[in-house]
């Protein structure tokens, strides 16, 4: 078992930017999936970024190219850049890990099975005002 630290949250302007970080405790050992997912109030939880054991990645549509997703596998942390933050982006955004995967998984087919991420932080809140 795994427990998730999200941190990095806050509230900024429409276009600034946030770094949220998310610390692996307990069973941090590799080869899983591991993605990030927001979720507004009165709205469904919904996917953001996924990375796959070979450090390819997947957004979902509307962030590419302004958001990021990395890992730093030596300190157990998993990494979301966010720039050109949007007032539709107010969200609380979780960390998640998904199955466990063999080598050289891209982050597409971890995308696909965010249904099946099962270890969540308690997220951190983004506000973006306009």
């Amino acid at each position: 078992q795994v427990r998730l630290v999200e941190s990095g949250g806050g509230s900024v302007q429409t276009g600034g930017s946030l770094r949220l970080s998310c610390v692996a405790f307990g069973d941090t050992s590799g080869g899983y999936c591991m993605g990030w997912f927001r979720q507004a109030p009165g709205k469904e939880r919904e996917g953001v970024a996924a990375i796959g054991t070979d450090d390819t990645t997947a957004y979902e549509d509307s962030v590419k190219g302004r958001f990021t997703i990395a890992k730093d596998t030596s300190k157990n942390t998993l990494y979301l850049t966010m720039n050109d933050l949007k007032p539709n982006e107010t969200a609380r955004y979780y960390c998640a890990r998904g199955p466990r995967v063999l080598p050289r998984t891209s982050g597409a087919y971890c995308n696909s099975l965010r249904s099946r991420y099962t270890d969540w932080g308690q997220g951190t809140q983004v506000t973006v005002s306009s």
